[in-house]
Order: structure tokens, then sequence, then C-alpha cells
């Protein structure tokens, strides 16, 4: 990244915080009317992650005034990944921020906005520099309201793409879900389907709490089916509740974001084999649908876990926990844990596939449990 001028980067600051202030005068007497809302046509088919995204914000954006978006590029540019396309026209610049080139800056700012009322939608251009910003979103942002007994509410969602895209390499590259998910005081979302990030933006961006919105550059153009209801302005999922993907007898398949989708496609190809794979999309990192896990283990008896992440302290080692503490003695065989390969991101393609999970990959592992019996069963 290019050094910013410091007179430049001075203005460009006074500029963001005198806006802010205008906005926190503004509060109480500036409320839109619901008839603002953005409106679907009840017959669409599909949408993509991308437009799911740039809905929720809008609608919420309309819905209440105290929601604005601040990043790099959110605004002229329309989002490094056009989440925010349309929003700077329609909202102004005083709702949608451009930012220096600066996260710790501007993730200060945002947490700081969320103190006296308003709820920040802070994007990361990636998750990866987000860590620019982390004393902002663990010291501040996590920890306030237990610091305050309860006094100060930190309603901000820190979004954008999180794990492996393709070619961008170690620094671009990491998976922060077992990071901030052993974070209290943070709740952390994780999408796969277009449903889902609709439905779990507008439920963060309503939250009290600090929310971690871990989204993945992959699928932001793909496209998926919805329903009527998931166009509907009121649509919103729960946080904490994970989802049944498939339905299965034979193993339970534990996965979140891109990974959902790569379980899906192993169980398509061991229904061939007579395997029945049941595939639950977590959704909600934290807090953990521990109990949805586990019921599903029990009519199973076999669990593997997938993340792109790395091995060690991962999700899949949570959940393994969760199953071992509640659910050991229903347990046919070992737990299996997918993960990405215990390096850095490798540039090289060929390298890069070997370090993060594939599809053959789980097929692999759903075998082996499926073919392992627990000793004394």
């Amino acid at each position: 990244m290019l050094p910013v001028h410091s007179h430049l980067t001075c203005h460009i600051w006074q500029d963001v915080i005198c806006t802010l202030k205008i906005k926190l005068a503004r509060i109480s007497s500036q409320m839109q009317s619901p008839s603002s809302l953005r409106s679907f046509c009840a017959a669409a088919k599909e949408m993509t992650v991308r437009d799911a995204l740039n809905s929720a914000i809008d609608e919420e954006m309309s819905a209440d005034s105290k929601v604005y978006l601040m990043g790099e590029e959110v605004g002229e540019y329309q989002g490094a990944y056009k989440i925010s396309k349309g929003l700077l026209q329609k909202f102004g610049p005083d709702r949608v921020l451009d930012t220096p080139i600066t996260e710790a800056g501007f993730t200060g700012i945002g947490v700081g906005s969320a103190f006296y009322g308003l709820k920040p939608i802070v994007e990361f251009m990636t998750f990866n520099f987000a860590m620019q910003a982390i004393d902002h979103i663990i010291n501040s942002a996590a920890k306030t309201n237990y610091m305050s007994a309860g006094q100060i509410s930190v309603p901000i969602v820190f979004r954008g793409p999180n794990g492996a895209a393709a070619g961008v390499a170690a620094q671009h590259s990491q998976c922060f879900a077992a990071w901030y998910g052993s974070c209290p005081g943070l709740k952390v979302l994780s999408p796969y389907s277009a449903e889902d990030a609709r439905g779990l933006l507008k439920a963060a961006i309503r939250d009290p709490d600090p929310v971690v919105f871990l989204e993945n550059e992959i699928l932001y153009g793909e496209a998926f089916p919805v329903s009527a209801e998931v166009l509907d302005p009121s649509f919103v999922l729960p946080i904490g509740k994970a989802k049944i993907e498939r339905e299965g007898t034979d193993v339970t398949v534990t996965a979140f974001s891109k990974m959902v989708g790569y379980a899906l496609k192993a169980a398509e190809i061991l229904e061939k084999e007579g395997i029945n794979v049941e595939v639950i999309n977590l959704r909600s990192i934290r807090p953990l649908d521990r109990a949805t896990i586990n019921q599903s283990v029990r009519k199973t008896n076999r669990l593997v876990t997938v993340e792109e992440g790395w091995p060690q302290h991962g999700i899949g080692a949570e959940i393994c926990t969760s199953v071992v503490e509640e659910s050991f003695d229903y347990l046919d065989a070992p737990v299996e844990r997918i993960t990405g390969a215990d390096v850095p991101m490798p540039y090289a393609a060929n390298l890069e596939r070997m370090a993060v999970p594939q599809i053959e990959d789980i097929v692999r592992a759903v075998k082996r449990a499926c073919s392992r019996s627990a000793r004394g069963k």
C-alpha cells in the first residue's frame, strides 16, 4: 500500500469526523420512512451472495438512519467487490464514507460512534487487513459492554472477505473464524448462501453487540435459489442457529462458508456409493449451535468437521470437544477433522490447492469414518 501524505490524511480525517458529528446531532430527528425500503419481485428465483449483501445493507440503512457504512473505496468505487453498489448515490456521503487506507483509524472511529448510538458497518477489504485494527475490535468493541456493567452497547458490524480466495498468497488468505470465535463479547457469523448472507447480515446490523461477519470472496458471484420469504424486507435469520442443508443417517459433516458447498458436493458423490451424509451449515461460529450438532451426531454416530483454517485450535477442534463432552457414547468411530494445511498459504497454484480442503478430502474422510468402528462396539 502506498503511503498517504500527512497533510492530506489530516484533511480527510477532519472531514470524516465532522460528518460523524453531524450524524450524531441528527439521530433524534432523522428517521426515514419505511416506504423507502427496496422492494423485490416475489417471483425472483435466484440471487447472488453479492446482491444479497447489498440488499441487506440497503434495506437496513433505509429502515434506520443510525446505520451507516464506512471503509476503503465503499463509496465512489462502490466497494472493492461491489457490495456497496448504488449506496452512495442513494444515501449520500454522510452515510457511505470513503476512508483513508488506515484500518486502525477508521475502525476506532466506528467503534466510538457505536458508543454514542450509531450503528456502523465497517468494511475491511480483506479480514487480513483487520489485524491493523485488532485492538479496537477486541479491546474496545468486544469488552466495553462487560467493562461498563452493561451500560454501553456496541452495535457495530465488522464485515469483509475471509479465508482463501485464489492466488493471493499468505498475507491475504487466512481464515480468522477461530481467532474471533474465541473472544467473549463478539458474535461471529460466516454465511454460505444468498439466504445466509441476507438473513444473517440483517440480523448482525440489528444486533446490539459487535458482530464479526466473515464472507468469502469466491462466493460473492455465486447465485443461489431464494424464496419470496427471503426477499421480504422483514426477513432475518437467528444468530446462533445452524442449518441442516442435507439430511442423512450415516455420518454428520459440519462446515461453514465456502466449505458447505464442498461438503454438499461430497455428499452427492457418496450417495452414489450408498453413504447417506447429513450436512450441517454452521452459519454461526460464536455462539456455536452445539445442540444441533450433537443431536445430529446422536443420530448418525459419526462426525467429520470441515474448515479452511489451520488445524490447531480450530473450529473443528471445538466441535470435536463439544461432541466428546456431550455425545461420546454415541460415537461409533473417531471424529475426522478436515482443515487447511498447517502452513502459510503458498502462492503457486498447485501448492495452494494442496493447502486448502478439497472435495476428495471430504469423501475420503467420510469413508474412513464409515469404515472404522469404535472399540467395544
